[in-house]
């Protein structure tokens, strides 16, 4: 049966039509092989735009359909709608892109217009070679699992939790919280930041439809959307949770100490501990690492004095499997360490402190009960603080960290509060970014404080008797500065955490440039991933102030509700296929492919694709040494054809642009 094809070229307003004459584009398409209708249209999108889609297909009988216009990743599901809405195949549709790869980025009109026409012709020959496809449904598993017990990890389990659905939240660290748990006080309105976050860590602990894990890792996931099945680490505790009553008098008598993590490496903690007196659970935790009892046999004094007798030190490492249908990932952010950058001496001056050490220093149940004392336990008398430390940095991070600028403000308002309004205090800053709610007039308040501003990144921090120097530019008075002051803050780059990658290979997601999680679309898809049923909140997407991650967080839940609550999810049939009869059985497709979807059957000797896994990502295809993997709707011969598109008679317009430039 002789192929009819439609071509449909859309204007898009002005970004294609601005440089290709979309009209001159559908009159060559209407001379190609199998064409045998070519429209342009201002908005293909719209439902004016579709309904000519729809009609055509229905008055011509069109079998394939070729659709001109912009990104397949915003509208390409919508004109496959539109198809299957006339009866006809989604997958007898090509998208061709002639706003991203063409109008955008091509200056000369006639060159985009001569592009255009190449692009569409392309189109047109594969989409002689595809083939029908049909989607088929799976169930999907009703409970969800929630990676991390940040504010976003907190706020996303307690969304899903209400609408009756099991969540699973897994926490690496042994209480939850997060960032949220170190901070003292919140911008703009400086609203304790335990007040706010302890009421929702209760209500996690207390919630029916949560199995709170913390001191947990997800170790391995397999499966696919609706259907994942999740292995869970559970680090042994050495405390039995079920009988242990929080009373802390283990924590009293511990002899063997480190430094504190949550405490940012300022003070010690006990072998056995919790992060904080609010901490969710407060069942402590023994580090094995450390504990004399653990790695010498010596020692037992917090067993003997545990009233309940809930510490056993012969507690072993467990591993659980879950059966879920979506994951929420909210693993949040990491700081950046600023011992790298040297000029500024961190590690170097005993009171150049990082941004989430001076969180601690100002928390009232921090290592100095909340006074914003140096260590020789003397309050400051002048204070800088420096913003943008890795951020906004070629060396380190381009990106802008989006928080620093107004906890800095907060920082200002709390040392004049807390040591004294007649304490100087310095902001060495780029430029400001105020720009949420509030955050303009917080800005105005502390200017009204008498904080200093100067504007101009500091060359370097040196010390000279006994005080650190800051030494920079003031840019608005163009002239060199030199401020002496007791304390220095360095606001330090947001970043993404350090075994980022290590997590994005668990869950099959992508990392962007910047290191964080990448979401589906920066703009329609922030809390989708690439992989189906893997959804993201929070801060692990990218920088965020807590308004933005819990926010973030109640879309990824959403999200997964979503796909709970329809019980049923359509698989893509864009999916790899090994021909059995081509297939040598090497086997490297297997340890290839990145979602553990090919397997290997011994009896035939031959790989298997397990089409509900397979994302259709091309790398068995692209790697087979045999030729038998193939990426259904992205053969060979489809390929081909688009090229020979490519390749074909160069359009007479531009014959005649190149012309007129020799000319």
């Amino acid at each position: 049966m002789a192929k009819k094809i439609g071509v449909y070229v859309c204007h898009c307003g002005s970004n294609i039509q601005g440089r290709v004459d979309c009209k001159s584009v559908a009159g060559y398409a209407e001379g190609l092989k199998d064409v045998v209708v070519s429209r342009d249209y201002q908005f293909m999108c719209s439902d004016p735009g579709q309904d000519l889609i729809i009609n055509d297909i229905r008055e011509y009988g069109l079998s394939r359909v070729v659709v001109a216009s912009c990104s397949p990743r915003l509208h390409e599901k919508t004109f496959q709608k539109a198809c299957a809405r006339a009866g006809l195949n989604p997958y007898l549709m090509q998208h061709a892109c002639i706003r991203e790869h063409c109008s955008w980025i091509t200056a000369n009109p006639a060159e985009a217009t001569a592009k255009a026409m190449h692009i569409v012709e392309a189109a047109v020959e594969r989409v002689s070679g595809h083939q029908e496809l049909f989607s088929r449904e799976v169930d999907v598993l009703p409970d969800v699992m929630v990676v991390g017990g940040g504010i976003a990890g907190i706020q996303a389990s307690l969304d899903i939790a209400k609408s009756g659905h099991k969540v699973h939240l897994v926490e690496k660290s042994p209480s939850i919280g997060g960032h949220m748990a170190q901070f003292d006080k919140t911008f703009p309105t400086l609203d304790c930041a335990a007040c706010i976050s302890t009421p929702k860590m209760v209500a996690v602990s207390q919630e029916a439809n949560i199995n709170l894990m913390t001191w947990s890792e997800v170790e391995d996931v397999s499966g696919f959307v609706g259907n994942y099945t999740v292995t869970v680490k559970r680090k042994a505790r050495f405390i039995n949770e079920d009988i242990c009553t929080g009373c802390g008098a283990c924590l009293e008598k511990c002899p063997t100490t480190a430094l504190s993590e949550f405490n940012e490496g300022l003070s010690k903690r006990k072998a056995i501990f919790r992060n904080s007196p609010q901490a969710v659970p407060s069942t402590p935790v023994i580090d094995g690492n450390i504990c004399k009892m653990i790695t010498k046999n010596k020692c037992g004094l917090c067993q003997t004095i545990c009233p309940t007798g809930a510490i056993d030190y012969n507690m072993k490492d467990s591993r659980e499997v879950f059966h879920v249908g979506s994951i929420v990932l909210a693993t949040g952010y990491g700081t950046m360490d600023p011992t790298p950058i040297s000029e500024y001496g961190f590690g170097k001056y005993d009171e150049v402190y990082t941004a989430l050490q001076f969180e601690r220093l100002n928390n009232a149940v921090g290592p100095t009960g909340g006074q914003i004392i140096m260590k020789n336990g003397q309050s400051p008398e002048s204070v800088a603080i420096i913003h943008c430390v890795g951020s906004r940095d070629q060396n380190y991070h381009e990106y802008c960290s989006r928080t620093c600028c107004m906890y800095a403000l907060k920082y200002d308002h709390l040392i004049k509060d807390k040591v004294g309004h007649d304490t100087k205090v310095y902001n060495f800053y780029i430029d400001m970014r105020c720009f949420g709610k509030g955050y303009e007039e917080f800005f105005k308040r502390v200017q009204e404080e008498g904080v200093t501003f100067i504007r101009g990144r500091p060359a370097e921090i040196v010390q000279e008797n006994g005080k650190l120097v800051v030494v920079g530019e003031d840019t608005l008075l163009s002239m060199n500065v030199r401020v002496p002051v007791d304390m220095v803050i360095l606001c330090t780059a947001m970043q993404a955490q350090d075994d980022m990658p290590e997590v994005a290979r668990i869950f099959g997601v992508a990392q962007g440039q910047d290191g964080f999680f990448l979401e589906e679309h920066p703009k329609l898809g922030p809390v989708s991933t690439a992989t189906d049923g893997v959804f993201l909140a929070g801060a692990c997407q990218g920088p965020k102030d807590i308004p933005d991650a819990v926010a973030h967080a109640s879309g990824g839940a959403a999200q997964a509700l979503a796909l709970a609550a329809r019980g049923k999810v359509s698989i893509s049939p864009t999916t790899s296929w090994i021909n059995p009869d081509i297939c040598v059985g090497c086997k490297v497709c297997t340890k290839l492919c990145p979602y553990s979807a090919i397997e290997f059957d011994e009896r035939r000797q031959v790989a298997v694709i397990n089409e509900a896994m397979c994302k259709g990502c091309g790398s068995c295809a692209g790697y087979c040494p045999s030729g038998a993997a193939q990426i259904k709707h992205f053969n060979e011969n489809q390929i081909f054809n688009e090229i020979d598109g490519l390749l074909g008679m160069i359009p007479d317009i531009l014959i005649e642009t190149q012309v007129e430039d020799q000319a």
